[in-house]
């Protein structure tokens, strides 16, 4: 008892004090407000909040505030005592020494006598109590972040409930008597506060773990400029000499913080508010509702997002703040704007929520002192910093429109919402209907698909109405759009007989095409592959069964819904391309994503279109209205895939047993009649290395890639074959594959051999006639017979070797020329065609290579930047830092390196004629574009190599490594002669190396940089206008900056060529660290020695030595025997035909050898003299009496020639 009474005691004088607290504090207050404006008057029953809100009173007293005033007290009444219902002891009342200051950065607070600001204490326990339906809550929720399984478990309507609000959460209060989320510390006199994110935040190319939050209107990234002119322009021109920032600017504009009326319906406080949910992978309530919503918001907001998963989740707030500079009365004309980031670390999201737009820029902008109207209207999008991209959101941003703001978007459903992907690039996810331009960009996802057809393309871009008509232009062909809402229509892509990136454009009502984007049309042979064969059953002539598999997510998430897997085929028989349905496989199967083929199912079935010897496997949804309330259905389709397995038994009642033999004869009789297309191809290399570093002329070929898929299917034993990367002016196709050793492998010594092709993969312009388009005039003309002729026949019948040796047979490499090679690497480095090796450390845009022959014309043009500061200072050298590429009239090519922390995802930029592009997905590793191919190795992610094939054989190479690049240059022999710059020319001279642009030649010392400086190097320098001899920049302009910007003529940079000798006496270790690293390469030591930095001395390293090992390789004399037939009913014992080979002959069982039994590989390239000049196989019953005692060579003759024609009708026995 005496206990209770004690505590009783206690808990008065607590009580007590507090009381006198708050009335002192009042009193200090009111003191405060009537001495900033004395119209008001502060009640002195009025309790002060922890946070003090900009709370004030209107001008007339308001009638609508009836509530009886409740008594002053500092403790809530509760019958649940589990949690403190009073303040931490750190956060009570502000102390009196403080109040000032806080009045004067926060704004004085004024209160109504009849208006209660509430309680100061809660008592929310965490497992009810708290008020979840209430989405202006000032109390964040009680909060324990959990990861066990059977947690929070969201419902259809509560996730409906929730994302029923424009503003996602944000709180001035806790329940633990905190502020919440509220950002007590900014205010006037401190605008901004830094953000541990403490995880990998995307940004426009960077990559942050930091953010600062400004009251002015943004996230920040690094410091903005000394001082804003007016109307902003980003990025600033002048970086480096001005800060240029990066920021995410959702109202970027000098802001204060703003007051409220006591009718204010959300009486939260005025100011900033800044809450971070991280690793969304949580099982509580709160953690799974932001995950969810900000889920749901982008996968149904932003076109391409539908996979998209949170993994944190940023949400700022500026709640009613006003404009700088504005009078006391502009307090209360306030904005409230809300900025969700959502990132998986890989892709990046921003939400724009604008719920109150009543200003538009600030004084110093412009604005009127009273209304904020009137001068340049706030900044309103995104810049990456240091110079390099900006996105203004037009037509908003800095004009008078801004104030729509509130009224536009329809993100989500909602006027005021605005939604980007802002990871890589800026894209637009919301509709905009107050543009207009002849060019306005569409954001669409996805931005390919297969050339058949069936892929759905979901599209923002203008305001759409139900009633209006949009018709989708994918390069020829227009097909109807299907309404979705306000922000979004859908296009079922067409059957398109295109590759590449075509014209993708859309139209409303009776309007122009103005809303445009560019689709890349994936080749039917590299499209990505929807539907996948798990054995190579599909392939046989008659086999079992067929067990396909496929996404069914690519059709619907409906794991219920009924599909219908169909056959098609293809085929030429006229100028126009055909597509041909030929029947159902099953219908009404459930899409479970998988599914068992039997083809004896199919063997009574008897088709119009069994000819189709090629086609396809398509995969829809039977009904898709009942699924999607749509009416459309994506398609998915299978890889080309010949047709015997279901056409066998059709054959076999239209063709007899010996149907491929039909088959084969048939395609053998047409091709002939065919013009012959070998004469232009380039020849093989005679070993894989060659090929490998022939750049200019072949590329890996995906279907068999020692990189990627070393399955081979079609080319056995082989370890890797490559194809030409353009085709040629008929639009054949070369293929050389290469076995173990490394040999190429010939179709004269095996079926698995390399074939040349009638028609190139990607086709030929115009791609809409036969024999011209892509993957598919390429298997009716060469892939399909490979079946009938070989695979489904023996190897040595005589079908397939009528396809071997007659029809596609390999093209030896007896005669092939490797490239010359010449480069670029370093601080910086060249060693030219003819092997010269000099340092120029030029700062600016240089000719590296151009060709001076009008008929084959070509040019590389390098950009060389100074090399960052060290420790001592500037460095007065330079390195490359972009290439730019054109043939005669092809696209231009642009490859630049990224900016150090931009280099996370892709360490280079690639364009095309201006236009980023990028090789991330599996089927855009290999992009087309006029008269030339680009491509990155399948092996890399980022974008660190990136090789370009023009159609004249040149070839261009970029690596990076660590920030450093390196350019390689390869020259097919037709351009010996015929080239200049800084790379010289290619003669096999190197005296006439150093040519200069007026043709005559300088006579230069190696040793000398200063003589190559002045007298050769500068002389290939690159302006904005035409210069006779060196030509115009190719290079694309961005931000203004044209050559000049990064030209400078009058830079002098170190021509001393050994550290010893230009480094301080006091750095003797920084001479033996060069000597340590680079051993004899003058260049690494000269690079160490001006950078001090090991990694660039050792990619310099690096770069020379991979540049002089790929000149000796492609320098070194390869010779070859060439073809050496191998008899028919035998086989060679070796395939080799390199000087030294020996080579013996065999027959098969029942045969028996006549003629050379062995030939040998001479070191001219020849084989030895024959003794007999032949040798084939005979049968053993051509030996009987009265030949088998005679030894005449003429009768040996007669017999092989009489065997010949017996076994050219009659076939083998």
């Amino acid at each position: 008892m005496r206990f209770k009474i004690l505590l009783a005691f206690v808990l008065s004088c607590v009580l007590s004090t507090s009381v006198i607290a708050n009335e002192n504090y009042s009193s200090e207050l009111d003191t405060e407000a009537q001495a900033i404006d004395p119209k008001f008057k502060v009640s002195n029953d009025a309790e002060l909040v922890e946070m003090i809100p900009e709370i004030v009173q209107e001008q007339a007293k308001p009638t609508t505030m009836t509530s009886p005033k409740p008594t002053t007290k500092t403790t809530t009444q509760t019958t649940k005592p589990s949690r403190p219902i009073s303040p931490r002891p750190n956060n009570g009342v502000t102390p009196r020494n403080q109040t000032k200051s806080f009045l004067e950065t926060a704004g004085a607070l004024k209160v109504s006598e009849d208006f209660y600001l509430g309680e100061l204490g809660f008592d929310i326990s965490y497992d009810n109590g708290y008020d979840w339906s209430n989405p202006n809550n000032p109390v964040a929720p009680p909060v324990i972040p959990s990861h066990a399984a059977g947690g929070y478990v969201i419902t259809s309507q509560r996730l409906q409930e929730i994302r029923s609000n424009l503003m996602y959460w944000y709180f001035d209060k806790d329940t633990n008597g905190g502020r919440g989320d509220y950002q007590y510390d900014i205010h006037a006199s401190m605008t901004q506060l830094h953000k541990n994110l403490n995880f990998r935040l995307p940004f426009f190319g960077f990559v942050y773990n930091y953010t600062r939050l400004s009251l002015n209107g943004y996230l920040e990234f690094s410091d903005p400029p000394e001082y804003l002119t007016y109307p902003l322009v980003f990025p600033v021109k002048d970086w480096p000499k001005r800060r240029d920032p990066s920021f995410i600017g959702i109202w970027f504009s000098k802001c204060r913080v703003g007051r409220i009326y006591p009718t204010d319906i959300d009486q939260r406080t005025p100011g900033v508010y800044f809450r971070l949910e991280r690793d969304l992978i949580t099982t509580d309530r709160f953690g799974v509702e932001v995950r969810e919503r900000t889920m749901w918001d982008i996968r149904e907001g932003v076109v391409g997002a539908e996979t998209f998963i949170p993994k944190h989740v940023l949400i700022a707030t500026w709640k009613n703040v006003s404009f700088a500079g504005g009078i006391d009365n502009a307090l209360f004309t306030t904005n409230t704007f809300q900025m969700v980031l959502a990132t998986d670390e890989v892709y990046t999201y921003a939400i724009y929520n604008y719920d109150l737009l009543k200003w538009s820029s600030n004084t110093e902008a412009g604005g009127d002192t009273t209304t904020g109207e009137g001068g340049v209207p706030a900044f309103v999008g995104f810049n990456a910093g240091n110079g390099t991209r900006s996105y203004e959101y037009t037509p908003y941003s800095q004009q008078m429109v801004i104030r729509d703001l509130t009224g536009r978007g329809w993100g989500n459903g909602f006027p005021g919402r605005h939604l980007f992907r802002i990871d890589e690039q800026i894209l637009i996810g919301s509709c905009n209907k107050d543009i207009d331009a002849s060019h306005l960009p569409l954001t669409f996802a996805p931005e390919a698909g297969n050339m058949l057809g069936g892929t759905v393309v979901n599209i923002t871009g203008p305001c759409f109405d139900p009633k209006k008509r949009v018709t989708c232009h994918f390069d020829t062909e227009d097909v109807l759009g299907t309404f979705v809402n306000t922000n979004r229509v859908i296009c079922v892509q067409p059957f398109l007989k295109a590759e590449g990136w075509v014209r993708f454009e859309i139209s409303i009502g009776n309007q122009r095409f103005k809303w445009r984007g560019r689709y890349f049309v994936e080749t039917p042979a590299l499209a990505t592959e929807k539907i996948f064969f798990e054995t190579e059953d599909v392939h046989k002539k008659s086999p079992d069964q067929i067990q396909i598999s496929w996404d069914p997510y690519n059709l619907t998430s409906n794991g219920n819904a009924n599909i219908m897997i169909s056959l098609w085929g293809y085929r030429e028989v006229t100028i126009y391309p055909q597509l041909e349905y030929i029947d159902s496989i099953e219908a009404g199967l459930t899409n479970t994503g998988s599914y068992v083929i039997y083809p004896k199912n199919y063997v009574n079935r008897n088709n119009y279109n069994n000819d189709l010897q090629f086609g396809f496997l398509q995969i829809n949804l039977t009904n898709p209205e009942q699924y999607s309330g749509l009416k459309i259905s994506p398609t998915l389709w299978s890889r080309p895939i010949p047709l015997g397995w279901y056409f066998n038994k059709q054959w076999e009642r239209k063709h007899g047993l010996r149907w491929p033999e039909a088959l084969c004869e048939n395609w053998v009789r047409n091709d002939r009649y065919l013009r012959t297309f070998t004469g232009d191809l380039p020849l093989c290399p005679c070993t894989l290395e060659q090929a490998v570093y022939d750049k200019g002329r072949y590329r890996p070929d995906k279907e068999c890639d020692k990189d990627s898929n070393p399955t081979c299917l079609r080319h056995k034993n082989a370890i890797h074959c490559v194809v030409s990367g353009n085709p040629v002016a008929e639009g054949a196709e070369q293929q050389c594959c290469y076995d173990r050793y490394g040999f190429l492998m010939l179709t004269q010594d095996q079926v698995w051999g390399s074939r040349p092709r009638r028609n190139h993969n990607l086709g030929k312009m115009p791609w809409n006639e036969a024999g011209k388009v892509p993957t598919l005039s390429n298997w009716f003309h060469d892939m399909r017979p490979w079946y009938s002729c070989c695979h489904w026949q023996k190897e040595q019948s005589v079908n397939c070797e009528t396809f071997r040796f007659e029809r596609r047979p390999t093209q030896d490499c007896v005669g092939y020329q490797a490239p010359g090679v010449s480069g670029v690497f370093g601080d910086p480095h060249f060693i030219t065609f003819d092997g010269t090796q000099y340092t120029f450390n030029g700062l600016g845009e240089f000719v590296l290579s151009r060709s001076v022959a009008a008929d084959r014309r070509f040019e590389v043009q390098g950009r060389f930047e100074q090399v960052p500061k060290n420790q001592y200072g500037p460095v007065m050298a330079t390195q490359l830092t972009a290439l730019a590429m054109r043939g005669n009239t092809t696209t231009t090519i642009e490859v630049r390196l990224r900016p150090k922390f931009a280099r996370w995802r892709y360490a280079l930029d690639v364009l095309a004629d201006g236009r980023r592009i990028y090789f991330d997905r599996e089927s855009m590793r290999f992009q087309h574009f006029d008269g030339v191919t680009v491509y990155t190795p399948t092996y890399l992610l980022n974008q660190s190599q990136v090789v370009v094939m023009f159609d004249s054989g040149v070839g261009v190479e970029v690596v990076e490594n660590e920030g450093f690049m390196t350019g390689r240059v390869y020259l097919p022999w037709d351009f010996i002669n015929k080239t200049a710059g800084l790379f010289g020319n290619w003669s096999f001279n190197a005296l006439d190396d150093f040519a200069l642009p007026d043709g005559t030649v300088a006579n230069l010392n190696l040793n000398n940089f200063q003589q190559i400086y002045y007298n050769f190097g500068l002389k290939w320098m690159l302006a904005d206008r035409n210069i006779p001899g060196v030509g115009t920049a190719l290079f694309s302009r961005e931000n203004g900056r044209t050559a000049s910007y990064y030209s400078n003529a009058s830079f002098v940079p170190n021509f001393v060529k050994e550290p010893q000798d230009f480094l301080p006496s006091n750095r003797s270790y920084d001479v033996e660290r060069a000597e340590e690293l680079c051993g004899e390469s003058y260049q690494c030591r000269y690079d160490y020695g001006m950078t001090l930095n090991t990694d660039m001395a050792h990619f310099t390293k690096n770069y020379y030595d991979s540049l002089v090992n790929i000149r000796n390789l492609n320098s070194k004399r390869v010779v070859s025997c060439g073809v050496l037939e191998t008899p028919r009913f035998g086989r060679k014992l070796s395939f080799d035909f390199m000087p030294g080979a020996k080579i013996a002959f065999e027959c098969n069982e029942g045969f028996v050898l006549m003629g050379d039994q062995r030939r040998e590989c001479m070191a001219n390239g020849l084989w030895n003299v024959p003794e007999y000049g032949y040798t084939y196989c005979l049968r053993e019953y051509s030996f009987q009496i009265p030949f088998q005692n005679i030894a005449n060579p003429l009768v040996d003759f007669v017999i092989f020639y009489m065997n010949f024609l017996c076994n050219r009708l009659l076939g083998p026995i």
